[in-house]
């Protein structure tokens, strides 16, 4: 029993220093015994920092070596052209319907190269069919109605005609002293109502052929808007997204495709106002994407940001400014983008490398094809 306490006591008195990896503490007992192991006691606090300060460091090592990619990147290049990260994008246009109503047919699916005025999707019409109707039937009516007018017209040209014959007869009576001269005032009464129910037969003819031509409109404008639901595509593409379905009922500029228009791809970088100061809208440009290193695309300065994007809200000192970073639009020529129209998608990451001098060469690597 004096043996076995006499060991415990000494297993636990431990030299702190005797650390292994695994974070156990080795223990030596007395010569004549195996050595023992005791666990050291975690302490709190300790593991985590190591671990931070690894994440940090990494971090610090993927932005440095980002900052190094950059510049060894730029000083690559010759005196006059530098570069910016982007992704190739081309124009999303939205097919969307003019009117509330219910989807009848699609005709694309999501991938289909489609070309301008190309029908995508019908929309139910029957209501706007029978108003169509409606209105063509008016038209009927106003052409009946002039008609109409025009004969009366004609009949109150014979009634004018008449009376200016009894007006002329009396006349002459009134000079013999053969009639009277209430009977020639009843003459001349005859003969103004006569041409006052002539204007007014014109008038009604007038009238007529206003409403003739308001329900013309009105079914030109029924044929407009029936056209309107047929939806067609306004620009050679492919169908990115079909956003609705065959039977739903969409309102009012409800969404049914996404299509990209494939003669506007680009691509938008960002350059520090060091170099975007020296860009100039038409300035040559050329788009390598990581997926075709070795086929640069050449393309045209199209846009620059008159505004800084990343930018303090003071900017004071040489340091700040030098944060400064403006957008900029490089554009594919469209025939190009048009002729290979069936390799064009959005979000491919590449480079874009754009002449800061409009006079310096491009390297052979950047040449690209004709």
């Amino acid at each position: 029993m004096n043996n076995i306490r006499d060991n415990e006591v000494e297993t636990t008195s431990v030299d702190l220093s005797a650390l292994n990896p695994d974070g156990k503490l080795l223990v030596a007992a007395r010569a004549d015994q195996l050595p023992a192991t005791v666990a050291a006691r975690p302490q709190p606090g300790r593991r985590r920092w190591p671990r931070i300060a690894a994440i940090a460091a990494v971090l610090a090592l993927a932005a440095g070596g980002g900052a190094y990619w950059w510049t060894h990147l730029q000083q690559a290049l010759p005196a006059g052209i530098t570069l910016g990260n982007g992704r190739i994008e081309a124009d999303p246009i939205d097919i969307a319907t003019k009117f509330a109503g219910r989807i009848r047919e699609l005709r694309a699916e999501e991938g289909d190269m489609v070309t301008a005025g190309q029908v995508v999707a019908v929309m139910d019409t029957r209501d706007l069919d029978a108003s169509l109707k409606k209105s063509e039937a008016l038209v009927e009516q106003a052409q009946r109605a002039i008609a109409e007018a025009r004969a009366n017209v004609d009949q109150q040209h014979s009634q004018v005609a008449l009376a200016e014959q009894e007006m002329d007869r009396a006349s002459a009576l009134l000079a013999k002293g053969w009639i009277t001269k209430e009977t020639f005032d009843q003459r001349q009464q005859a003969r103004d109502s006569a041409k006052a129910a002539q204007f007014a037969a014109e008038a009604r003819v007038a009238e007529a052929e206003h409403a003739l031509d308001a329900a013309k409109h009105e079914v030109e404008l029924y044929n407009v808007n029936i056209a309107d639901n047929t939806l067609v595509a306004p620009r050679d593409g492919r169908i990115e997204y079909r956003i609705a379905n065959v039977g739903e009922v969409l309102p009012a500029g409800g969404k049914l495709f996404t299509m990209l228009d494939v003669s506007y791809v680009y691509m938008d970088i960002y350059l520090p106002t060091l170099y975007a100061d020296r860009v100039k809208i038409g300035y040559d440009a050329r788009i390598v994407l990581d997926a075709f290193p070795d086929r640069p695309i050449p393309a045209k300065v199209s846009f620059l940001a008159a505004q800084a994007q990343f930018t303090p809200k003071m900017v004071e000192t040489q340091s700040e400014r030098d944060k400064l970073m403006f957008r900029i639009r490089v554009r594919i020529d469209p025939d190009r983008s048009r002729a290979h129209s069936d390799a064009v998608r959005s979000g491919l990451p590449g480079v874009a490398y754009v002449k800061i001098d409009p006079d310096v060469q491009w390297p052979p690597r950047l040449q690209g094809s004709s």
